[in-house]
């Protein structure tokens, strides 16, 4: 196929229409019926084969031959529990928002389907296009697999692109290690509650919250190098509703995030026998709970360059730059731990990036050229991949 960049261009109405209708529909974790529904009536009137997935993980569809070689492109469609306040004509208004931009990651998807459903005759292999669901709660990526997406042909390479809200359009990244890792915690901690005037009959969890929180920072200041690269933020202390009461019980979460498995295990461990003692000095009874945890992004050098020279060739003037390596979590993971994978940035910033919201904040906005450029993308990685392989 000829002129990829230009095929996406002319389609670039129909990109609009999809997104905008995905982004007043977000919904959130596993279980997207809407989403699905919206983006099967799509591949049902392109004549594209598909399976929905067990347990929500998304939607499998495939074009071309089922046999090797095989890519396998994913584009995830979850939203985040967010009430928007964008501004957008087309702002969703159920209490829920596509802040990280996962509605345009699956209209990306969607208009490389139809391209390559269009050019069908001139894939010589199988392209599987894998529409996610979970990626923001680190679930989707490793249903999917347990659901076999990746047999039935075997799948040589994975391909995947996340827009960037304060990346400006015209910029792509990629990187060897793209993402890092994600423990996401819990910690309870139980102490006896009654009158804040009498705290001596109390086991205040409040405190021993407090020392946690300190304790854990602690934990990375003095046994963390710099280079080591171990971020570890509390995004929930909850404890307590009112001004004279010592509560029973306190609540913190958070993340743990880093590039190096054997520390993450050591931090793990080194969290364990800090509320150990707490625990000890403060007379509360504390456990620590793994919610989830996702290794970090480990990209195939060799596979990335080779994406890299065939996005070039869409344009010469795309600045594509070898530097991704964000503290942000990325369930794609799951799927680069079994097959070699790349993973690309793709720039959606709408003005200067000092000017724009980040993702997952209520009011982040992304510029829609980036549909064409992530349509165009996919596509092309998949015909370039599909015919050095075969």
């Amino acid at each position: 196929m000829t002129n990829i960049l230009q095929k996406s261009n002319d389609i670039k109405q129909l990109l609009q229409t999809w997104r905008k209708a995905l982004h007043q529909i977000p919904e959130t974790g596993m279980h997207l019926p809407k989403t699905i529904a919206y983006i099967t009536k799509q591949l049902d009137t392109m004549q594209i084969s598909y399976r929905i997935l067990d347990h929500g993980a998304g939607i499998l569809a495939q074009i071309g031959m089922a046999s090797s070689p095989c890519i396998l492109l994913r584009g995830d469609m979850d939203a985040l529990p967010i009430k928007e306040e964008s501004g957008e004509s087309f702002a969703s208004v159920n209490g829920n928002m596509h802040a990280c931009g996962h509605d345009l990651h699956a209209t990306m998807l969607l208009g490389a389907a139809k391209l390559l459903k269009e050019n069908e005759n001139e894939i010589h292999g199988c392209v599987k296009l894998l529409f996610q669901s979970g990626e923001e709660i680190m679930a989707g990526a490793k249903a999917a697999i347990q659901d076999h997406i990746l047999e039935n042909p075997h799948v040589d390479a994975g391909f995947a692109t996340h827009v960037i809200s304060n990346i400006p359009i015209g910029v792509i990244a990629y990187g060897e290690h793209a993402a890092s890792s994600s423990t996401l915690f819990e910690i309870h901690v139980q102490g006896k509650g009654g009158h804040g005037s009498m705290p001596e009959l109390c086991i205040d969890p409040i405190q021993a919250a407090v020392m946690i929180y300190q304790g854990f920072q602690g934990l990375i200041a003095r046994e963390c190098g710099v280079s080591e690269e171990v971020i570890l933020t509390f995004g929930q202390l909850s404890a307590g509703n009112s001004t004279n009461i010592i509560p029973d019980s306190a609540i913190l979460k958070g993340t743990l995030r880093t590039y190096d498995k054997e520390k993450r295990e050591y931090i793990k461990q080194r969290m364990q026998e800090i509320i150990q003692g707490i625990a000890l000095t403060t007379r509360t009874t504390i456990t620590l709970d793994i919610l989830n945890e996702m290794d970090d992004l480990h990209c195939d050098p060799a596979l990335n360059d080779f994406f890299a020279h065939s996005i070039q060739e869409l344009n010469s003037d795309f600045k594509i730059i070898n530097q991704l390596h964000t503290a942000a979590s990325e369930d794609f993971a799951a799927i680069a731990e079994c097959i070699p994978s790349s993973y690309f940035a793709i720039g959606a910033a709408i003005d200067t990036p000092q000017n724009c919201y980040g993702q997952h904040h209520p009011k982040v906005r992304f510029h829609e050229d980036a549909l064409v450029i992530g349509c165009a993308a996919y596509t092309k990685a998949a015909l370039d991949y599909i015919d050095k392989q075969s």
